[in-house]
């Protein structure tokens, strides 16, 4: 996905993020199972942890599509400024 725009994450990084995630869901999701509830009381709790899981991958998608449109958007009005001052130092 990266394509040269800027530095790319170690492999190990990636990994980690991955584990991270998977562990602590999981975890929750045994906290959750293990809790004195009825069962409506628990399914509702998990449903609240896969919203709040969606909500957080939603958000960081978005805020990531909005920094990469403002990059290319930087560098089309870089490009635009660099021809004008080309075409003006034109004798």
């Amino acid at each position: 996905m990266n394509q040269g725009n800027g530095p790319a994450h170690a492999p190990a990084w990636v990994f980690f993020t991955y584990v991270s995630f998977a562990g602590s869901l999981g975890m929750l999701v045994l906290g959750i199972a293990f809790l004195p509830l009825d069962l409506w009381m628990r399914a509702f709790l998990f449903m609240g942890v896969l919203m709040l899981v969606q909500a957080c991958v939603t958000m960081t998608k978005t805020q990531r599509d909005m920094h990469e449109s403002a990059r290319l958007v930087n560098r089309i009005e870089d490009a635009r400024t660099e021809k004008l001052l080309m075409e003006a130092g034109r004798p």
